[in-house]
């Protein structure tokens, strides 16, 4: 009976850590990419600092996803889902051509 319970307890053990371990990748697997076809079609950066403001004269400092209608997170999320991207997270202190200040 005892190594029945042994065995049960590191199993168990075991796949709680893959589980969370899964999650862990599952959550870098759903942010989304710079280099990512939607990312470049919106002009995506995850540093809000970083846009070509000659290139992206809608850009304007203080314009980040944290503060768009879009941005499906809290303001102090450091990531959120975005439906611009199918979903997928993106940095607070990100911007894409897409961004609409919220109200």
């Amino acid at each position: 009976m005892k190594k029945s319970r042994r065995t049960f307890m590191i199993t168990i053990a075991c796949v709680a850590s893959g589980v969370a371990l899964s999650r862990v990748a599952f959550a870098d697997e759903a942010r989304v990419s710079e280099a990512d076809s939607t990312s470049l079609a919106l002009a995506y950066k995850a540093d809000a600092t970083k846009v070509d403001k000659a290139k992206y004269a809608k850009y304007a400092a203080g314009q980040a996803c944290s503060n768009c209608t879009f941005y499906q997170g809290k303001s102090n999320d450091a990531f959120a889902p975005c439906p611009m991207f199918g979903g997928k997270q993106v940095a607070a202190k990100g911007w894409c051509s897409a961004y609409n200040k919220k109200a």
